[in-house]
């Protein structure tokens, strides 16, 4: 995000046939793993789709790996629960990978009621020469067995294989909205509207709740948890966002249930901008730490907001993502959107964040220089290689020529999940059912 912060380059798209995407292509997460080698996306229909970047060539050591498809899984099936008379939708609500102990790759994936843990694993040998049964399978007649073999292993075609290791249900109530590894990387968290369960990646049936909100008198509710993360060093920290655009940082060595909390971040409402709305739209919809562990950035529908943890009384910076949709808010009240929960990340090095909106727009603010562009994330100009202009919106009086009109965003084309390499400048952008995955310019 230097100066030639808008010439971004398309490294390559995942883009499925339009004329038959279903509902259940839509992608719902999107989630490299710790070393950026490996980029999952899930979906509505349950599905998860791995990429693995490409080693360099020596031909082209300039061009940089490529994502292609690695392994596709089917990761949860619809579920019905007969007590509740409900069904369990299979979409995937969450991926978090864990980092890499060996050969295989492990990640976390949720839908509304179960966590499931996953291998991912490469076999390209496989033995031959078993003593007690056939190169086929079958098993020897053992009177026929005259002499001991060594079996072999013989090189094979690559398979990648995905194994469900674990399968975490019946610990949530409500519908879960995330779930975040701990650093100590023996436990993780789900979390859904009233709680927030704490497992031991090896147990399965048993968890522990550190968190509950749910009121004796569910009349009296008035806020729900929108979204929970740990904090990248400290396995004893963690925070939560509220509907109310409330977030409260807890620390476990405190007491076994976390319900008060140690730190409290809220920016009072400006009486001035009061509105029907203001609730609505101060629902925090993602939290995430930066790399550091310093900051925490939250983003509501209309702005991010970075916070310093050292200073609980107003955010550090705030940043308008679309500010020209504050005279829209009825209409999009009246179509949903203004429920729409969009995510936010940080690059490699906390300097830049990156957000959603529509139109399939996406928005990047650089913290430093204080400079930020729209970029567009569209078929039309997913050409590999193919330079990305920045977008303007105009709100009102005389339009430029390259400028888009407020009046005539597709509200249906909306970007909610994006994600940063770990450590180069490479985005991944789901817009609907397709992947678009960007790099910097490569001279």
């Amino acid at each position: 995000m230097d100066e030639d912060i808008d010439t971004r380059k398309i490294n390559n798209s995942f883009l499925r046939d339009h004329n038959y995407a279903t509902e259940a292509d839509i992608i719902s997460t999107v989630e490299f793993n710790h070393t950026g080698e490996l980029l999952a996306t899930g979906d509505k229909g349950g599905r998860v789709v791995v990429f693995q970047r490409e080693q360099e060539s020596k031909n082209q050591p300039h061009r940089r790996g490529e994502y292609n498809v690695y392994s596709t899984f089917q990761s949860h099936e619809p579920e019905f629960d007969y007590l509740k008379s409900l069904e369990i939708e299979e979409k995937i609500n969450k991926i978090r990978w864990l980092p890499q102990q060996n050969a295989a790759y492990y990640l976390l994936s949720t839908n509304d009621k179960t966590v499931k843990l996953w291998k991912i694993s490469e076999r390209d040998k496989r033995p031959e020469g078993y003593n007690l049964k056939d190169d086929d399978g079958r098993i020897r007649d053992p009177t026929t067995i005259t002499a001991l073999r060594v079996p072999v292993l013989r090189p094979m075609d690559l398979m990648v294989e995905a194994a469900p290791r674990r399968i975490f249900s019946n610990g949530h109530t409500y519908h879960i909205n995330s779930i975040s590894v701990n650093s100590d990387y023996e436990t993780y968290m789900s979390t859904d509207d009233l709680r927030i369960n704490l497992w031991n990646l090896e147990i399965t049936n048993r968890s522990f709740n550190i968190v509950d909100i749910k009121p004796a008198n569910m009349e009296e509710l008035t806020e729900v948890i929108t979204a929970a993360e740990f904090h990248p060093n400290h396995c004893n920290t963690f925070v939560y966002s509220s509907s109310k655009g409330s977030i409260r940082l807890c620390d476990m060595r405190a007491s076994a249930l976390c319900d008060n909390h140690s730190k409290f971040f809220e920016e009072p409402e400006d009486p001035n901008n009061r509105s029907f709305f203001s609730e609505i739209i101060s629902s925090i919809s993602d939290v995430k730490f930066s790399h550091s562990g310093r900051y925490l950035m939250t983003r509501d529908y209309l702005t991010v907001k970075v916070w310093d943890l050292n200073m609980e009384s107003k955010p550090l910076e705030t940043y308008l993502v679309h500010d020209y949709l504050r005279s829209k808010l009825c209409s999009l009240y009246e179509n949903d959107c203004i429920f729409d929960k969009f995510e936010c990340v940080w690059n490699g090095s906390d300097s830049v964040i990156m957000t959603g909106s529509y139109n399939n727009f996406f928005r990047m603010f650089d913290r430093n220089t204080k400079r930020d562009v729209t970029l567009e994330a569209s078929r039309e100009n997913s050409k590999p290689r193919a330079v990305l202009k920045p977008r303007k919106v105009c709100v009102g009086g005389k339009r430029r020529k390259d400028e888009i009109s407020v009046d005539s965003l597709d509200f249906s084309k909306k970007i909610l999940h994006t994600a940063w390499h770990p450590n180069e400048n490479i985005i991944a952008v789901a817009a609907t059912n397709n992947l678009y995955i960007f790099q910097d310019k490569v001279n």
